[in-house]
């Protein structure tokens, strides 16, 4: 059998699948389209830094699996049932899904604020009760879930391959969920699909931010629906069992998540599915590793966490971004002065060598160009190296470490004075655009001042006054090959009684 070429007939891309632990090429189950799930958040306190990894990284899976000339379909969901939720509504109290659409505004928000494009789908649990309902009955027809005074289990004796993502041996675990529901349990491990009744006035005072919020009465009957089974609302897991396959199919091609999620979300999330389905759930999945602040993992239990707005606020999104991307997406990073300091340097010298670049393309020197092999010589290996680097498993590090080694060379090329050379100059600014500002998605332009059209304006219009200088001095031979050279870089010259003007092509 053939090797998986990818759209652009270029190298493939090779995956590290946390099923088997080893690295495979990437071969998607429709040659040329991409299906891809991503776990995403509960809709009930602020996002962190920790959370902002998983999405920088996601995004920049997608943009450059279509860089390869994939098309690709991202879904990401947000969990809007939750004890947590319910908590915010006591709190607040305003309708729940008015309280979950301020946070989805407050996390969208935080996305674009680092940079990340939108899903193709943002799901909702809510939205989706219908199939959940549904996928819980095709389990119970199976003979793989059972039910229990309203609320339904899956039975995990009932799945042969329970515990292969997580190395696990089903009669080695724990009980899953809350310690009532064991003795409804066939085996300790089973876990809910659907819970009879509304949420636990205990769970939700386990979750207020604010002890004295209204009384529960205020979120009497929140997040319950109506089911075979009586009133009740999904369990966890199979939320995004069902959003998947609504969203994507039966099969999707790439699943991420956090490492924290592979048990028992994740784990259950394949049980029940291929359960349901008779079919391979995913054929990839990929963990992100926790971001860590000293010894600790950043969450919003331990309370020890920044969050998106507060990074972005102090460090700018350059820097968080150049920050998140700086270690490898399956690695664990640590959040810290020192860290923030690398990533700032990082950023800078990169955002400095784009902008050197264009200066060395834009300048009057550039027209006595002078080619510079070692110039050229760096941007075509920093080239390779960061595409090798995004093959092998979308290795950020990689692709960043190849952008500052060409970073350096343009730093020696412009050191050394003009004259410059413009093809050299332009290569670096085709791999910064490709590499650093479209796959990356590195704000190089906007740091650099997001004036750089306004710099070439006052560079053009100081030629066209040395130009007219020099047909005042006779000087027409020079005066016309400035013309000449400004209408090969696409900017037109007009001369008129009020002197010359330009606008480009």
């Amino acid at each position: 059998m053939s090797e998986h070429t990818p759209p652009d007939g270029g190298d493939p891309i090779r995956v590290t699948d946390s099923m088997t632990g080893e690295s495979q090429v990437f071969e998607p189950t429709d040659d040329d389209h991409v299906r891809l799930y991503y776990c995403g958040l509960t809709t009930s306190d602020p996002p962190h830094l920790g959370h902002a990894r998983g999405w920088v990284h996601v995004d920049v899976m997608v943009r450059w699996l279509r860089a390869r000339g994939y098309s690709v379909d991202h879904i990401e969901n947000f969990t809007d049932v939750n004890e947590k939720i319910v908590a915010r509504i006591g709190e607040a109290g305003a309708d729940e899904r008015d309280v979950a659409q301020s946070y989805i505004e407050t996390i969208i928000a935080a996305m674009r604020g680092l940079g990340c494009e939108r899903a193709s789908a943002y799901p909702r649990v809510s939205e989706h009760i219908e199939e959940i309902v549904a996928l819980v009955e095709r389990l119970i027809d199976r003979g793989h879930a059972y039910a229990v005074d309203g609320s339904v289990y899956f039975d995990v004796t009932s799945f042969e391959s329970y515990g292969d993502l997580s190395n696990q041996a089903v009669d080695e675990m724990e009980s899953q969920g809350d310690p009532d529901e064991r003795s409804e349990k066939r085996h300790p491990a089973d876990f809910a699909l659907w819970k009879a009744g509304g949420v636990d006035p205990a769970a939700i005072a386990d979750h207020r931010h604010d002890e004295a919020a209204p009384a529960d009465e205020a979120v009497d009957g929140a997040q319950t629906w109506a089911s075979p089974w009586g009133e009740g609302r999904p369990g966890w897991h199979v939320e995004c069992s069902a959003m998947s396959t609504a969203h994507l199919a039966d099969t999707i091609d790439i699943h991420v998540g956090g490492q924290d999620l592979i048990f028992p979300h994740h784990e259950n999330e394949i049980a029940q599915s291929e359960a349901a389905t008779g079919r391979e759930f995913v054929r990839y999945w990929l963990h992100v590793g926790l971001l860590e602040t000293a010894d600790e993992k950043m969450s919003s239990s331990l309370g020890n966490f920044a969050t998106v707005a507060e990074a972005i606020d102090e460090h700018g999104a350059g820097v968080v971004r150049t920050f998140l991307l700086s270690t490898a997406y399956d690695s664990r990073a640590t959040y810290s002065a020192a860290t923030i300091a690398e990533a700032r340097d990082r950023f800078e010298t990169l955002r400095r060598g784009y902008e050197r670049a264009q200066e060395g393309a834009d300048s009057v020197a550039a027209f006595a160009t002078a080619p510079d092999d070692d110039l050229r010589d760096a941007v075509a290996d920093a080239r390779r190296e960061a595409h090798d680097g995004l093959n092998d498993d979308f290795n950020t590090r990689r692709a960043l470490a190849a952008l500052e080694a060409a970073t350096r060379a343009v730093n020696r090329h412009v050191d050394r004075g003009a004259p410059y050379d413009y093809q050299g100059c332009r290569d670096a600014i085709a791999l910064y655009d490709a590499i650093a500002i479209d796959v990356l998605g590195l704000p190089l332009a906007v740091a650099a001042g997001g004036d750089a059209d306004d710099l070439v304006d006052d560079l053009v219009e100081l030629l066209l006054e040395v130009r007219e200088r020099d047909r005042e001095a006779g000087n027409y031979d020079r005066a016309d090959w400035v013309r000449d050279r400004l209408d090969e870089l696409g900017i037109e010259v007009e001369d008129g009684d009020g002197g010359p003007t330009f606008r480009r092509a």
